[in-house]
């Protein structure tokens, strides 16, 4: 009779609240012996099965969201629920669908839960791995019984990945497959006949895993450094796959088949009986193991379907369903995803310690580089090599002196060497002698200074230092950026990586191998610096994220506090917390203001005041942004940061009077007659007279060569349009000439918009003799130049628009969307009017939630309200966006009225408000 083996191991809840044997048996009884066509048997099977499933899931659910750390005992639940189906299935297709009275010998066939379902772990929509085992060729009676019990599973929705096989096909397939191999070491039998399974694991272990456990593990570290490629190749991206991710359950369970492979053990706490690892380390290991579990859990739940990424929307549902809380000006958000990432860098550091111990006996091989440069590096005597790793010769001596936990790092820098779990385990151990004496220490400070100056790797010394948690137990004030995420689609790393990243950046560019990409920092690095200052403003600068407060004010309060016990002097110490209190500075001018105008220019050279000053925030902000994420640096960031470097540069060096507004408009004038010496000179005198002042200062002569050519016979009822892929700053230029009307900034905007352009900089003039002119620079979706091939299709669409074949306002509404992953994203609103950062024009600065209609809905409500747009600079950072807009009123003067400012931020707001409105639907 049927009979369900219930786990070892306590469940969510009680078994027969899962899946009730007794009644299950009861309507068998009842319902189907009495039935004689196979058809409404399974039918009738199919309708009560389905029912006991919905039932079961919806209890394991509610149980799980009662306790939602429970992962293992969810992980058995499903498991469980998963092994009553399939084996009623197989009792009722063989003894009423498909009876045998005198089964012949080869009419014996095994159902076995192969793979992660065969090791009993399973999340509510994981894959059902069925073997069905035969002695021989398939009979028909066997092959009749399997796909009765498919189709059941089938009609119950459940994914079922199933292969029939005899012993000797299992044996020939795992041979040249490692991934059949893999699913059949953890092969569980189910029901039918345990001899055949039997069978197959002996034949198994004698035939196909014994002697090749070499083989093995290389394959499953193959595989492992293809997923992770695959994958992004970080432990810190902000949107990780839970089960295939660096850090993620696929490398735990990896630790496990390799351990069941070589030891022939049933769980990882074997490892502590084979000193492979420690009882605390393996406490690490469940720990993990379980909060992964219940993170996929619960993302399977939240989407009904097996998703394995933690994409941004799912991230907050997680975060409440698993109770957490925004606390200390944090989100609960980040709260949970920092506990995720602190896990997976748990993972990283047993899967670490375990393969060396594979190396150590010798099951492994070394790293193929490691065979080839034999030759060992000579280390000083407190230190051994063991298995080409840096270890401790005598512990007991080595603690003797708390100095020596730094040492150790700088010991591996020096030679090169990888440090040895051994040696890891030993500082993690004692991290409590990082005390307040160790670290005012001089010679203490002295080595930490040295990690990162002197050995031209200092990002290995501090990944490694963060990881075991010797950097934040040196510096206390840097715990609480560990693994701590920024939710935001802008940045793609946790922040305590991003600090390493500006390192490793910085110490790229001093080696020499950003001369091309990075000219400008390059020669500053070469020209010289104070190294010591940059490499301290770079690790403290985002220190103070995290609270409740301006990061870059808390962190600077915070520098002030750790450079001097990093060994800096009074003067380098100012420095330093400058440079953090103002690390955004030429980021946000740069990127948020127009650097054309004197004005820009001028408050910065008022802020920097040196160009010793200049030269450290330019090579820290270099590096701050291209340590965002992996394509943030582009050529448009480069061009603004270097214009205003070198716009700087000069009016430190020669004064000031270099950037006033004459003198830049007789030099556009001169270049323009330079670049048209073949016009006729009736012609060029016109066009040198029919532009203002801000034409020839906002725009380079490139350009003007452009507009000339355009505005020359443009007929009243003509739009030109000219298209430039502008490499060097990595967006496409599109330059409109027309007969000028209120709005066309606006008209030009929703144009732009409805061909899904992203704008990121825009200039509007009118000519004397009433044209318009506008200069935007626009990227595809992608952050990248249009290609030269799509432009005819732009033109024809734009055309359409500004003729009025196309209402921008109606068509934008489809297009005006976000994506499904975006809509969790809340950006506050902030409206912001200035009347000194430019000298002839009031800056509008709208902070919010980018989407794509939203440059036109600005610019039309401004537009109605009869503000002039001269200029507008777009700053895009993931999900949030500044617009920021030169304006005047119809008067031609800046907006210094109170009321006027509020009324003109009522109005945007509303806009602001509708538009997100309408792209949430």
């Amino acid at each position: 009779m049927l009979h369900f083996d219930r786990p070892d191991l306590p469940m969510i809840s009680p078994a027969e609240m899962i899946f009730d044997s007794e009644t299950m048996v009861a309507f068998i009884k009842a319902n189907l012996v009495t039935l004689s066509d196979s058809k409404d048997i399974r039918a009738g099977l199919a309708t009560e099965l389905k029912a006991r499933q919905i039932a079961g899931m919806e209890h394991i659910a509610h149980a799980f969201s009662k306790s939602p750390f429970s992962a293992h005992e969810v992980t058995r639940s499903y498991t469980y629920l998963t092994d009553c189906i399939v084996k009623t299935t197989w009792f009722v297709a063989s003894t009423f669908v498909h009876p045998l009275a005198n089964p012949t010998e080869s009419e014996r066939l095994s159902v076995v839960a192969v793979g992660g379902y065969g090791r009993g772990e399973m999340a509510p929509f994981s894959d059902v791995d069925l073997l069905f085992l035969t002695p021989y060729k398939i009979t028909p009676w066997a092959e009749s019984l399997i796909e009765t019990m498919l189709y059941i599973l089938w009609d119950l929705k459940l994914k079922v990945g199933h292969s029939s096989r005899t012993v000797k096909d299992c044996l020939r397939l795992g041979a040249n497959d490692y991934t059949i191999r893999t699913a059949m070491l953890e092969q569980r039998n189910l029901c039918g006949d345990q001899s055949l399974a039997d069978a197959l694991s002996a034949k198994l272990w004698s035939d196909l895993f014994s002697g090749s456990e070499k083989e093995f593990i290389e394959a499953k570290l193959q595989e492992r450094e293809a997923r992770h490629e695959k994958q992004g190749g970080q432990r810190y991206m902000v949107e990780p796959n839970v089960k295939e991710g660096k850090g993620g359950l696929r490398d735990l369970q990896s630790l496990f088949w390799i351990t069941k492979y070589v030891y022939r053990s049933t769980s990882t706490a074997d490892l502590v009986s084979l000193n492979v690892i420690t009882p605390e380390e393996h406490q690490i290991f469940v720990k993990a193991e379980a909060f992964l579990w219940a993170v996929r859990s619960h993302l399977h739940l939240i989407s009904g379907r097996a998703v394995e990424t933690l994409s941004f929307d799912m991230q907050i549902e997680l975060a409440d369903r698993m109770g957490y809380h925004d606390r200390a000006g944090r989100p609960a958000v980040e709260i949970f995803m920092q506990d995720y990432f602190r896990q997976a860098t748990s993972v990283g550091d047993l899967t670490r310690i375990f393969l060396t111990a594979l190396e150590a006996s010798h099951v492994k091989s070394e790293p193929l580089l490691e065979r080839i440069f034999r030759k060992r590096p000579t280390v000083k005597s407190d230190y051994m090599v063991l298995h080409n790793r840096l270890s401790i010769s005598a512990p007991e001596n080595f603690l003797s002196d708390p100095l020596n936990l730094l040492r150790l790092f700088e010991e591996a820098l020096r030679t090169g060497l990888l440090i040895h779990p051994d040696a890891m385990r030993l500082i993690s151990a004692n991290l409590h002698l990082f005390d307040e004496t160790l670290r005012q220490t001089p010679e203490a400070q002295r080595i930490f200074l040295d990690l990162l100056l002197k050995h031209g790797n200092p990002e290995r010394a501090l990944r490694r230092m963060n990881e075991l948690g010797a950097l934040s137990a040196f510096i206390p004030e840097f715990e609480p950026i560990v693994a701590m995420m920024q939710f935001n689609m802008y940045h793609s790393y946790t922040v305590d990586e991003h600090t390493i990243q500006c390192i490793r950046n910085l110490a790229q560019i001093e080696r020499g191998e950003l001369i091309e990409e990075l000219p400008i920092a390059s020669s500053i690095l070469k020209e010289g610096l104070n190294r010591k200052v940059i490499y301290v403003a770079l690790l403290l600068h985002d220190i103070g994220k995290g609270r409740n407060e301006d990061h870059s004010v808390i962190g600077a309060q915070i520098a002030r506090k750790v450079a001097p016990r990093l060994g800096l002097n009074k003067a380098d110490v100012e420095t330093v917390e400058w440079l953090v209190r103002y690390h955004l500075l030429m980021s946000d001018l740069a990127q948020k203001r127009d650097i054309a105008d004197p004005r820009t220019v001028r408050d910065f050279v008022k802020a920097v005041q040196t160009l010793k000053r200049l030269d450290l925030l330019t090579v820290l902000t270099v590096c701050d942004i291209r340590a965002v994420g992996p394509n943030t640096w582009n050529n448009w960031k480069a061009v603004l940061i270097r214009a205003l470097y070198r716009q700087t540069r000069r009016a430190l060096e020669n004064g000031q009077d270099a950037l006033n507004r004459e003198s830049r408009g007789s030099e556009g004038k001169k270049n323009l007659r330079l670049h048209l010496e073949d016009w006729d000179a009736k012609d060029l005198k016109t066009e040198v007279a029919r532009h203002y002042p801000p034409y020839w200062q906002g725009l380079h002569v490139t350009a003007h060569v452009v507009f000339a050519g355009l505005l020359r016979d443009l007929k009243e009822d003509e739009i030109a349009i000219d298209f430039y892929a502008d490499g060097d700053r990595a967006a496409t230029r599109v330059c409109f000439a027309c007969v000028d009307h209120p709005g066309i900034f606006s008209s030009l905007a929703g144009a732009l918009a409805l061909v899904r352009a992203n704008v990121v900089d825009a200039r509007s003039y009118t000519t004397k003799d009433g044209f318009a002119t506008a200069a935007f620079w626009i990227q595809d979706a992608a952050g990248n130049p249009y290609e030269p091939e799509k432009f005819n299709r732009l033109k024809q669409m734009i055309n359409k628009t500004l003729m009025g074949k196309v209402v921008a306002r109606v068509a934008i509404q489809d297009k005006d969307k976000f994506k499904k992953r975006e809509k969790a994203f809340k950006v506050p609103t902030s409206i912001s009017f200035d009347n000194d950062g430019s000298e002839i024009y009031t800056i509008i600065e709208v902070d919010t939630r980018d989407r794509p209609g939203l440059l036109f809905d600005l610019t039309r409500t401004l537009a109605n309200t009869n503000v002039y747009i001269a200029s507008a600079v777009i700053a895009t950072y993931g999900e949030q966006v500044v617009d920021s807009f030169y304006v005047k009123d119809m008067f031609g003067l800046k907006f210094y009225n109170q009321s006027k400012q509020k009324m003109l931020e009522r109005k945007l707001r509303e806009a602001i408000e509708l538009g997100v409105e309408r792209a949430s639907t």
